[in-house]
């Protein structure tokens, strides 16, 4: 194949596989935003949990059964542990506690950033992962060479690169 044929294949394929994918960067785009604010209360529901777990839990175990990181009792007594969401009954095993929660569409949003092997949504993130990653190679055919935008080209990619790892050693 001719380099003129080759920079033309890869300015189509380039091109089509753009307007492919489009939509599935703006969705990743919004939903990686919502995942920037995480640790905040921004967009999150208040719902009250009740639960029934075994007896006389402490508060390391219950920390566990509720999925609670870092769980700490700000009252323990022998029938009762109260913690900030809520508490826990020792002797009939009832927790009523509040949690915060992103509305169902929103917690799919950022499913999708945290997909594992275990997730259908995976196979999405390795084909996004890999398309872009055509996208990075492919963007080199976009202009000849030895014309001044390609170098330029190169400078841009080069401080791209140095910046991202400056920020990741930060």
């Amino acid at each position: 194949m001719s380099s003129k044929n080759m920079h033309q294949t890869m300015r189509i394929y380039h091109r089509y596989l753009g307007f492919f994918l489009a939509g599935i960067m703006a969705v990743y785009a919004l939903s990686g935003i919502v995942l920037i604010f995480r640790d905040t209360d921004f967009l999150k529901r208040t719902k009250q949990v009740e639960k029934h777990l075994k007896p006389n839990l402490t508060v390391e175990s219950l920390g566990k059964e509720l999925k609670m990181r870092e769980l700490k009792a700000d009252k323990e007594d022998s029938a009762t542990i109260t913690f900030k969401q809520g508490t826990y009954s020792k002797t009939s095993g009832i927790a009523q506690y509040s949690t915060k929660e992103l509305p169902y569409f929103v917690q799919k949003l950022t499913n999708l950033h945290k997909a594992s092997t275990k997730n259908p949504l995976f196979f999405l993130n390795v084909f996004f992962g890999l398309s872009l990653l055509f996208f990075v190679i492919s963007s080199f055919w976009m202009f000849m060479p030895k014309t001044t935008i390609f170098k330029k080209g190169l400078y841009f990619t080069l401080a791209g690169v140095v910046l991202t790892i400056i920020l990741l050693i930060v």
